[in-house]
This record gives structure tokens, sequence and C-alpha cells, in this order.
């Protein structure tokens, strides 16, 4: 893509997801994630009208009178975008591919946090983290992040979420919100899950083609892994290869439901053909 081409659709994404943003999403993500709450600033002596359930009781054993734990409004947040990259990213049988919905949604999410003065931070990954750009504030930088979402080639098309999940523990120290858009069609990252969900706030956004629930009665068709690349003839005709792949696809998707819930993120579910604007609304407004 020649860098007129990419400017273009840098420009059409960013007027279709930021005037979203300014119209919709800006107060329900404000009202949805609405800080970190109140930190510890400093410990100062005691002053009458003071709440007795704030006395630093070390401190004032040390100095034989009282003082108190003193807190602040801790009013910035940091959203990171954790984006799969993986080869399955490339499909769709609609109008668009499962990738460009995800760059829509998450400019979409990235212009909502600059509305609130937020910092915007982005991993991509498929197997392994492919880029990590660090939080920061402003237009130019979610410029930068959809340019990326856009253009971006990774090295690799398979996908380990846990190895991404790992990168995000070890870089972000504070507490951040973190949407993870994917197709989930992964395993073995419950754990890891668990534990990175105890520290974030986390939400799973799945998005998926009708295709991938279940496979038409088509005959015989050569099918390729996006994957790993493999071609394979698949008898689409055969009612057992057909109720195997169904039973294996929604495994993969009970499997993130259940990582996602039982460690107390969130999800939500978007088909390329739906809105996923009604999705994200719907989810903010329920959280709210």
């Amino acid at each position: 893509m020649d860098t007129k081409e990419l400017l273009k659709k840098v420009r059409k994404i960013e007027i279709k997801t930021r005037r979203l943003s300014d119209h919709i999403f800006g107060g329900e993500y404000h009202s949805t994630f609405k800080g970190r709450g109140m930190t510890f600033s400093e410990v100062r002596q005691y002053q009458f009208g003071d709440d007795v359930r704030n006395i630093d009781w070390n401190v004032t054993a040390r100095y034989n009178e009282p003082y108190v734990k003193v807190f602040e409004e801790e009013r910035e947040l940091t959203m990171m975008l954790m984006v799969d990259v993986s080869g399955s990213e490339l499909f769709g049988t609609n109008q668009q591919f499962k990738n460009e919905v995800v760059t829509e949604i998450a400019a979409t999410l990235a212009f909502s946090a600059t509305q609130n003065n937020d910092k915007i931070g982005l991993i991509l990954f498929s197997d392994k983290v492919e880029l990590y750009i660090p939080p920061k504030k402003g237009r130019s930088h979610v410029l930068r992040i959809i340019r990326e979402l856009i253009e971006f080639e990774p090295e690799s098309k398979l996908t380990n979420f846990a190895e991404a999940l790992k990168f995000l523990q070890n870089v972000m120290k504070k507490k951040a919100i973190v949407f993870v858009l994917s197709d989930f069609i992964a395993d073995d990252y419950h754990q890891t899950m668990k534990i990175v969900s105890g520290k974030h706030d986390v939400t799973g956004i799945r998005v998926y083609d009708k295709r991938e629930e279940e496979i038409p009665n088509l005959g015989v068709v050569q099918m390729q892994d996006e994957e790993t690349g493999e071609l394979m003839l698949v008898n689409t005709a055969s009612k057992k290869v057909r109720v195997n792949y169904g039973k294996f696809y929604s495994q993969k998707v009970a499997y993130y439901k259940d990582s996602f819930t039982k460690s107390g993120a969130g999800t939500i579910d978007c088909r390329v053909d739906e809105s996923y604007v009604k999705k994200l609304l719907g989810y903010f407004k329920r959280r709210g």
C-alpha cells in the first residue's frame, strides 16, 4: 500500500470512528471507566475533623502523636489495545474481513479514551508480541495506532494469547483498561488470564464471521489453514465432518467465555455483519 492510499484509509477510519466516539461513546466510556479512585499521597499530622479511619498507626506510634494518610483522586487512565494479528484474522465472507472490523472497533475505543484525556497503548500479537506502542495521549498518537492496524504485516501467522498477556503484565506496572480484540481460536491461557485480570480491567471483544460457526454443505472443497498454511481437501457433504467442526469451534468459544468470565473479565461478541456500535454501547451501559 502506498503512502497516499494509506493516509486515505486512515482518514476514512478517523472520520467514521471519531464521529462515533464524539456522539455516542464519549460519555458512555467516561461513566463506565471513572478512574482508579483514591490513591495514597502522603502522611501529615492529624487535624480536628479528620477521619480517624485514616490514621496511620505505624507513624503515630513512631512520633507519639496522631498522623493521618492523605489520599488524592487519580483521574488519569491508561487504555491498552491488544490486537490479534494472526492469520485467522484475514477471513471474511461478507463485506469486511475480521481484521477490518477490529481496526474500526479499536479506533473507536481509542478516540473515546482520547476524549477522556487518557493514554492509549497498543500491543499487536501473533504467537509472539509483534509490535508494542507505549501509551501516550493525543490525536496524532491515535492516528499512528490506526496506521499500524491497517498496514502492519506480522512475521508469524500463529497465535499464542498467553504470551501476549505475560508481556502486558510485564510492561504495565499500574492498572490499565485492557481491550483484547481477537477471534479467540486459541487455548492454554486460562491461568495467565486469571493473573492479568487480577490487576487490570480486561474486556475481550470476539470478532467472528458466521461462516466460522459451521461448515456449509459444499461437497469436496480445498481449504487452507490461514495460520499454518496447510492445504487440505475437506468433504463438507459428510455430516460427521460438519458436526466435528461445530464441536471444535464451540469448544474454543466456550473456553474463551469461561476463561474471561471466571477471571472477572468482560466479554463482547461481535459478528462482522452485525453492528459493533450496538454491541459496544450495550456493554458500556450494562457496566456503567
